[in-house]
């Protein structure tokens, strides 16, 4: 997908919503959450289940919400209290439950709605959303086939999001908003995706599904309305074309003409399985080749996976004008991606064919790709790509051939890609490793490809402007390299030169990224700016602001040819955290003058969520776009601090530390604590210890978050850095568990010397790579934290033996690490409680609900205190509201009668003593392993990535 497209898609927020599935009660009752609990030093007990165990919730339309979490009619739902959390809850099948009515709040506090402006900026789109969906929508059946899960009713990826309304405002002179225009004219209830604009600003296209319970309805079909009136009709006159969503959609070729990938008019039933299958499944290697592959998930099994992975891949492409005028655009194929040419004459379509593969999703099969006219009429192709099943597992490692094919934005026609020169394996040594070639559309007879540019490092991506100027980006991740060179695409006389070079983990350093403007053709190039009667080259960089105080973001005035930089723009930097969204100058052709610039920037505080500004130049005059409500006004006073505290080695580390509003640690004494985090791998110590985030930025609060139990009063320390730093030729992962205790026992007294956090009562969360640093927290440091939390999370190493995360080496490159990084290795040493919770359907890669059944067994089979969580339907996120009430049910109930009624010392089940003990002691065994590998000096940390980075509001207790 070339850049303005991906821009135009994603203009403020995605419009293509991935993932959530349509409801339809009658294909499978609700399973409720499959639960195993074992006691320390008690024997577990496996009696049989009976199903009056099982309490199933009401559907949300038959029961108030604050009593329900949805299911069927007959069952009971209840919230904890002191009085059933201090109840063993240890016999199978409680059924799901719900948590107190202040985490409940606000969970279910209604979405603002996602914006989109007009390509010419004169418009705005709501795009209305609903709260948590349902389980009866995970429940729907879904085909796993080649790395993708399938809706068969919908014939579209599976679980997708929808909007609920559409609603457009005109944007006035003064900047203000005119009243909405409501698209109308579909059925009640019309589910809507992939909202987008056409070129001209006059029409909307949309999809719509409707009854999920009728397999012909419940399939999409394509609509479009009148930007002025809101009235919305069909796209087709048929009922009978559908949209195929599997891949991609639609997309506007011209001003009336849309390309849609529509589902066979002849397709007939599914393929049926054979009962008997035609012979033995069987993978062969004879020829020796060495294919590594990590662990993927939801492949294609046999020849009946194949089949079906066609019949619903496959699509018809239709040209459908908006007349009603329609034709059929090429042969049936499994089309990946419709990209036409900025002058609206060609199209450039990607497909996959067979042979498929059993090891590797249907990102890797077969490939080609191929230009036609608008028309309809084929011209050429451009490539076709054997499968790839043997690209390396080294990070930087890519697909041989040519890839990253794409339209220069400042062209009507000219193609550009690249070509690796290593064979796409980041082990080999060449100069250049790759080189970007570009050619027109169609090419006179022996016009041969130009060579735009070779690249030592990888490819990143290039920025257009025009034949004087484009941005060529390339990095290195094994050095975290990346470097940026200004090319004047149409002289070859002038040399390409490097404008940066720099660190990707260097934030400090980071320059900013050039903002882009609108072209007429809808593409997206880097904006020149004409400063008065100024002759200099200026573009402007958009920088995040990375400071050791937090993030400023700023927009710098940029001379490409002296390198002289004027800030124009900065963030507030007392109250607020500001960031430059997007430019809004630029109807006009030719450069932006500097005094008439316009952009919108979005704003928000700690306390103050986010809403949207217009700013214009020369007085740089702010209206106000938006007023969103406060999300969870409960939690409106909550207290944020971005703290910094030094791991044992020198490295500095941050975290973000919130407290319950109204809390006074001198009055108040200390608090329960939750620690939730992620570890990230970093090159450098210096890198690590840099500042990144705000702490103007508001404490957004997910569905999951664990800022959701300040409404209990608890103290939450988000996002401590646990960095993992390998220097030079050394590997990160090798003291992994040394620096993973040392960066957390510095946490740990960080909130007790700041007297806001209980040493007996510190718990520990994550999910994913968190579940992972949990379990091995309470495996080598259990006097840190009183009980875990992990989710999700995989614990087994020897289960991803071909790498895992940023780790690059196999199991047999590295055993060591692979043994000494499991938890699961280390099962015996844990003695503090652990809840795991799990996604029945997980489908990320390495983190299979398997990882956390051989887990629990492993626990049990050594007396550990632990519980295991099964979501049913429930993939590697959660999704519906039962599912995550349960999960925020099943937190706090293992928060209150382990970390809240904690009365037990820090460090029982160890000869290790008290928190406060080991913290005076100086460093603990781990600890004095990392200063020794880093000769005293810092070990660098990564900043960690929030798999739940917002925040919760509290509610009155």
């Amino acid at each position: 997908m070339r850049l303005h497209k991906l821009y135009h898609r994603l203009t403020l927020f995605t419009l293509s919503s991935p993932l959530s599935l349509p409801s339809n009660p009658s294909l499978l009752p609700l399973a409720p959450p499959l639960i195993l609990t074992l006691r320390r030093r008690t024997s577990p007990n496996f009696t049989s289940m009976s199903t009056s165990r099982f309490h199933h919730l009401a559907p949300l339309a038959a029961v108030p919400a604050e009593n329900s979490a949805g299911g069927t009619s007959n069952g009971s739902v209840s919230s904890y209290s002191t009085a059933d959390s201090s109840t063993d809850y240890e016999a199978l099948g409680v059924g799901y439950r719900v948590p107190p009515p202040e985490i409940r709040d606000i969970v279910d506090a209604p979405p603002v709605p996602a914006l989109s402006f007009s390509p010419h900026r004169d418009k705005i789109i709501f795009l209305k959303r609903r709260s948590l969906p349902p389980l009866t929508e995970l429940a729907r059946p879904e085909e796993k086939l080649a790395g993708l899960r399938i809706d068969g009713y919908c014939n579209s990826r599976s679980r997708m999001s929808f909007y609920t309304g559409l609603g457009i405002h005109q944007i006035l002179p003064d900047g203000t908003l005119g009243p909405e225009v409501e698209i109308h004219g579909f059925p009640e209830g019309a589910k809507i995706n992939f909202v987008t604009w056409s070129p001209d600003a006059r029409h909307l296209s949309f999809s719509i599904r409707v009854n999920e319970e009728d397999n012909n309805s419940s399939k999409l079909r394509v609509w479009v309305a009148d930007v002025e009136t809101g009235k919305a009709r069909p796209l087709f006159q048929s009922p009978d074309v559908h949209l195929n969503a599997v891949f991609d959609n639609y997309v506007w070729v011209d001003n009336s003409t849309l390309l849609v990938c529509t589902i066979p008019l002849s397709r007939g039933a599914p393929p049926k399985k054979p009962l008997v299958p035609g012979g033995p499944k069987i993978q062969s290697n004879e020829q020796k080749n060495i294919v590594q592959v990590r662990t993927f998930q939801d492949l294609l099994k046999d020849e009946y996976d194949e089949d079906l992975f066609d019949y619903y891949a496959t699509s018809q492409l239709v040209l459908a004008s908006l007349d009603g005028t329609i034709k059929d655009f090429g042969p049936p194929a499994v089309y990946t991606s419709m990209d036409p040419s900025p002058d609206e004459k060609y199209i450039m379509i990607s497909s996959m064919h067979r042979p498929y593969s059993y090891i590797v999703p249907c990102g890797r099969f077969p490939k080609k790709v191929e230009l036609w006219s608008a028309d309809g009429k084929f011209i050429r192709e451009l490539c076709d790509l054997p499968l790839a099943e043997d690209i390396p597992i080294t990070s930087s490692s890519v697909r041989k051939g040519m890839r990253s094919i794409n339209w220069r934005a400042d062209k009507p026609s000219t193609l550009y890609w690249v070509e690796t020169q290593d064979g796409g394996d980041a082990k080999v040594e060449i100069s250049p490793r790759d080189i970007i070639y570009s050619q027109p559309a169609e090419p006179l007879e022996g016009e041969q490809p130009v060579i735009l540019h070779k690249l030592d490092l990888r490819y990143g991506g290039i920025s257009w402007c025009d034949d004087s100027l484009a941005f060529v980006y390339e990095s290195w991740y094994k050095t975290r390299r990346i470097k940026t060179w200004v090319v004047s695409p149409g002289s070859e006389d002038v040399t390409p030169r490097i404008l940066f070079d720099r660190s990707s983990e260097d934030v400090y350093s980071d320059p900013g990224s050039p903002m882009m403007r609108r072209t007429k053709a809808g593409t997206y190039i880097i904006a020149k700016i004409k400063k008065g009667s100024d002759e200099g080259r200026y573009i402007i960089l958009n920088g995040s602001g990375a400071t050791p105080e937090g993030n400023i973001p700023f927009l710098d005035l940029f001379n490409i040819n002296t390198g002289n930089k004027e800030r124009i723009w900065e963030s507030d930097k007392e109250k607020y955290f500001e960031t430059v969204v997007a430019l809004m100058s630029d109807q006009e052709e030719g450069d932006l003058q500097l005094d008439r610039l316009k952009i919108l920037t979005s704003k928000e505080s700690k306390t103050e969520n986010t809403q949207y500004y217009f700013v214009s130049w020369p007085d740089k005059k702010i209206v106000q776009l938006t007023n969103f409500p406060h999300p969870y006004p409960q939690l409106a006073s909550l207290q944020k601090e971005m703290i910094r505290y030094q791991r044992k080695d020198g490295v500095q580390l941050t975290a973000t530390l919130y407290l319950p509003p109204g809390y006074n640690p001198s009055t108040d004494g200390p608090l329960p604590c939750l620690v939730w985090s992620y570890p990230g791998e970093f090159k450098s110590k210096d890198a690590a210890s840099q500042v990144r985030g705000s702490p103007n930025e508001f404490a957004g609060i997910g569905s999951t978050s664990a800022l959701l139990w300040l409404a209990r009063r608890f103290a939450i320390l988000s996002g401590p850095t646990i960095p993992i730093i390998g220097e030079g030729e050394v590997e990160a992962n090798d003291s992994y568990v040394e620096q993973l205790v040392a960066s957390a026992e510095a946490a740990v007294e960080e909130v007790i010397r700041r007297g806001v956090a209980h040493p007996k009562k510190i718990a520990v969360g994550g999910h994913s790579y968190g579940a992972f640093m949990t379990a091995n927290l309470l495996a080598h440091a259990p006097h840190l934290f009183c009980c875990g939390i992990a989710r999700s999370g995989a614990y087994n190493r020897t289960l991803t033996p071909f790498g895992f995360q940023n780790e690059d080496r196999t199991l047999w490159e590295a055993t060591n690490t692979y043994v000494e990084m499991s938890p699961f290795m280390s099962a015996n040493k844990i003695k503090k409680p652990i809840l795991l919770i799990h996604g029945e359907e997980d489908n990320n890669p390495g983190t299979l609900t398997m990882q956390s059944d051989r887990f629990f067994n492993a626990l049990k089979g050594h007396g550990a205190l632990s519980r295991l969580v099964i979501l049913p339907y429930e993939s590697h996120g959660y999704s519906a509201r039962e599912s995550i009430m349960h999960v925020l049910w099943e937190t706090g109930r293992w928060l209150h009668k382990y970390c809240v009624s904690n009365t037990s010392d820090a460090g029982e089940d160890n000869d290790t003593g008290t928190v406060k003990e080991n913290i005076s002691k100086g460093t603990t065994d781990a600890e004095s392993k990392v200063v020794a590998a880093s000769g005293g000096g810092s070990k660098e940390v990564s900043d960690l990535e929030h798999e739940e980075s917002h925040s919760l509001p509290r509610s009155s207790l």
